[in-house]
């Protein structure tokens, strides 16, 4: 309780970008209240961030279940003081066309994917707000703005909490509050989901490449934790999806038809034993990383450039300036 340092909370943390992101924090310093459901993760997780230099608390909790949520938010508080951030980041996927999704697993991804964010959300802002301090951090999608095909519940789901997360950030407005919501929106990422995301295809899943390692994200939602932007988009091809669909949305829902399919898909069969967790976790310690490090990229410079807008800026002007004395050159 004496510790200076601060404190943050972060779904889903025993695997993929949550555990990335926990290290991240962990590494300047800050307490981590770890949530998630499977406990062999989560060890895996407080290890983690303990060799990094944080301190841990780790906790199992549905985060589809308001009730956990909040109890594990004041469990929280009452280990290590003030929350400072909370970063929404679980979620749940389903690869299956529209038709073959059973009605009960359609809600549960979405009450996983959409709900726990909003249950994180109201724990958090119950105690940000009456302080008038703290920062919570949305873990978004390209797939926000621009949906793809075998993933209805996943895009709808975080469509939503891109509307939420709006309506909310007005109020937040309204009544003058500094507590601040962000949302970070992120391109295809080298996760454990792909291994255990429920699915009804012949053939493993993949993330649409490019692909890129969960650190690059992790560092994404800290930077965003610590900055006061709106929106912070991560990777090229988010930040393509993101405009593209508001030029040519119609042009994208054909290209995705023709592409998307076999592009979330391997050649490899899915194996008859594979597990999801869509009900309950995975067994074991599944770390950050999924099994396409062979062709995950650990930089972007989008989102260098996201971070770093005033050489953007310098570089425009310095180019007009150029264009210009060209121009007058040449007349």
């Amino acid at each position: 309780m004496n510790d200076p340092a601060r404190c943050v909370v972060i779904t889903g943390a025993s695997a993929g970008i949550g555990r990335a992101s926990a290290i991240a924090f962990a590494r300047r310093g800050w307490r981590v209240g770890l949530i998630a459901r499977g406990a062999d993760g989560l060890e895996g997780a407080r290890k983690d961030v303990e060799a990094a230099g944080g301190v841990a608390l780790a906790l199992c909790a549905d985060i589809a279940d308001h009730a956990q949520v909040e109890a594990a938010a004041a469990r929280i508080e009452e280990e290590f003081g003030t929350i400072d951030v909370w970063v929404n980041n679980a979620m749940a996927t389903i690869f299956c066309p529209f038709e073959r999704i059973a009605p009960e697993d359609f809600e549960r991804a979405t009450r996983v994917t959409y709900l726990g964010a909003v249950w994180g959300t109201l724990a958090a802002l119950k105690r940000m707000k009456p302080r008038d301090h703290g920062t919570i951090v949305q873990v978004g999608s390209a797939l926000a703005y621009r949906s793809i095909p075998l993933q209805a519940p996943y895009c709808g789901a975080k469509s939503a909490l891109r509307g939420f997360t709006d309506s909310l950030r007005s109020e937040l407005i309204h009544d003058k509050s500094r507590v601040h919501l962000t949302m970070v929106h992120l391109s295809a990422f080298n996760t454990p989901q792909f291994d255990w995301g429920k699915t009804c295809m012949d053939k493993q899943p993949q993330p649409l490449p490019p692909i890129f390692q969960p650190e690059l994200a992790a560092e994404a939602i800290f930077w965003a934790s610590q900055h006061r932007r709106r929106e912070l988009w991560v990777g090229f091809p988010a930040a393509k999806a993101i405009l593209g669909t508001r030029i040519f949305p119609g042009l994208l829902d054909r290209m995705l038809a023709r592409l998307a399919y076999s592009g979330q898909q391997t050649d490899r069969p899915v194996s008859a034993d594979r597990q999801d967790n869509l009900y309950s976790a995975v067994p074991d310690d599944h770390g950050a990383h999924g099994r396409f490090d062979q062709d995950a990229k650990a930089y972007s410079w989008q989102f260098w450039l996201m971070t770093h807008r005033w050489v953007g800026v310098g570089a425009a002007l310095a180019l007009l300036l150029l264009s210009a004395l060209l121009l007058a050159y040449l007349t």
